[in-house]
C-alpha cells in the first residue's frame, strides 16, 4: 500500500472519530445544564481547556458560554479541530483513497458531512443535546458500514488505528474534564451533585449502563478504573490501545516487517503501564497528571507511526 493510500485513510478514521467525541462532549454538557442545580458551575470552560486550544478560543471569542463554545467546537470553519472542519478534511482524505472504501462508506461520511454543514449555516436551527444525538448517530451508521460493508485488510487496520488513538486521548480528555472545576468547592464531593457529575461523564462514552451492571454506585475510583483500564469497554482507554496494537501487528504482518514497528513497541508498552497500573496509583499521583502524560504519549504514537509508515512505500 503506498504511504498517502496508509497516511489518508488513517486520517479520515481519525478525523470522523473525533468529530463524533466533540459531538459527545457537547451533548452531554447540554445535559448537565438542564439536571443540575441553576448557577451552580459553568462547564463551558472546562471543554474549552481541554481542547489544548484555548489560547485561539479566547483571541476570537473571549469569555466562553453556551453559544461561542458549540460554535467554536462544532461549525468554526477557521478552526482546525471543530466538527465540521474535521468531517470536511475527512471527505477530502476520503475522495482520494475511494477505490479503498466501499461504496456504502463513502455515501455515509458525505451525508454525514452534509449534515453538519447544512446545520453550521441554518441559525434557526434548535442546537440542543437532541441535535448533538443525531450527530452521534450519524457516526454510529459510518462504524456499522465500516465493520459490515469493508475487508479487515490493510486499509481497515489503518482505519482501526487512527480510529482507537483518537477515541484514547478523547476518552481521557473527557475524563479531565472533570479535573478542570466541574465542582465548584471540594464541599460537593460525594454529594448528589458529585454523583451526577460522574454519571453524566459515563455517559459521555455511552458507558452509563456497563458501568452499573459491573458497579452498584457511583464512586470515583470504579468511574476512573472504568476510563482508564476496563479491558472489555469498547470505549475505554486500555480496550482502544490494545485494538490499536492488534491492528498495527496486522500491518507489520502484512509490510512484511521482520520485527516490530516502532509504533507497534511503544502502543505494546503503554498497553502493559495500563495493565499494571492500579486506579489508587492514578488518584494518589494525580488523575490530571497521569491523564497529561497518557496523552504525550498517544501523540507520540501518532508521530512514531507516520515516522513508520508514511514517508515510505508499504510493499503490496
Amino acid at each position: 500500500m503506498l504511504s498517502r493510500v496508509a497516511e489518508s485513510v488513517y486520517w479520515m478514521s481519525r478525523q470522523i472519530e473525533r468529530a463524533e467525541n466533540l459531538a459527545r462532549f457537547l451533548e452531554v454538557t447540554l445535559h448537565l445544564i438542564l439536571d443540575q442545580p441553576e448557577n451552580l458551575v459553568d462547564p463551558w470552560e472546562p471543554l474549552v481547556r481541554v481542547t489544548g486550544d484555548e489560547e485561539f478560543f479566547k483571541k476570537k471569542y473571549g469569555h466562553p458560554n453556551q453559544e461561542n463554545v458549540v460554535n467554536f467546537l462544532a461549525f468554526d470553519e477557521e478552526y482546525p479541530n471543530s466538527m465540521l472542519t474535521c468531517l470536511r478534511a475527512a471527505r477530502e482524505n476520503a475522495r482520494g483513497v475511494r477505490e479503498k472504501l466501499s461504496s456504502e462508506a463513502f455515501e455515509q461520511i458525505n451525508e454525514f458531512y452534509l449534515f453538519v454543514n447544512e446545520a453550521s449555516r441554518n441559525e434557526s436551527l434548535d442546537r440542543t443535546s437532541q441535535f448533538f444525538d443525531q450527530i452521534r448517530q450519524q457516526t454510529l451508521l459510518w462504524s456499522g458500514v465500516l465493520e459490515s460493508t469493508m475487508a479487515q485488510d490493510t486499509a481497515w487496520h489503518f482505519a482501526n488505528v487512527g480510529r482507537m488513538l483518537e477515541r484514547a486521548d478523547k476518552t481521557s480528555r473527557i475524563l479531565d474534564v472533570k479535573y478542570f472545576n466541574l465542582l465548584p468547592s471540594v464541599e460537593h464531593v460525594g454529594t448528589a451533585v458529585d454523583d451526577m457529575q460522574w454519571s453524566a461523564l459515563l455517559l459521555a462514552i455511552s458507558g452509563f449502563e456497563a458501568y452499573r451492571r459491573d458497579y452498584h454506585e457511583v464512586s470515583i475510583p470504579n468511574v476512573v478504573g472504568f476510563f482508564l483500564f476496563n479491558r472489555t469497554f469498547p470505549r475505554s482507554v486500555h480496550r482502544c490501545v490494545a485494538s490499536a496494537g492488534w491492528s498495527l501487528g496486522e500491518i507489520d504482518q502484512a509490510s512484511r516487517k521482520q520485527t516490530s514497528s516502532q509504533s507497534s513497541k511503544k502502543v505494546d508498552a503503554l498497553k502493559h503501564r495500563l495493565a499494571f497500573t492500579q486506579v489508587e496509583e492514578v488518584l494518589a499521583g494525580g488523575m490530571h497528571e497521569f491523564v497529561d502524560l497518557l496523552q504525550l504519549e498517544l501523540n507520540d504514537i501518532g508521530n512514531t507511526l507516520a515516522e513508520d509508515y508514511f514517508q515510505a512505500l508499504i510493499p503490496a
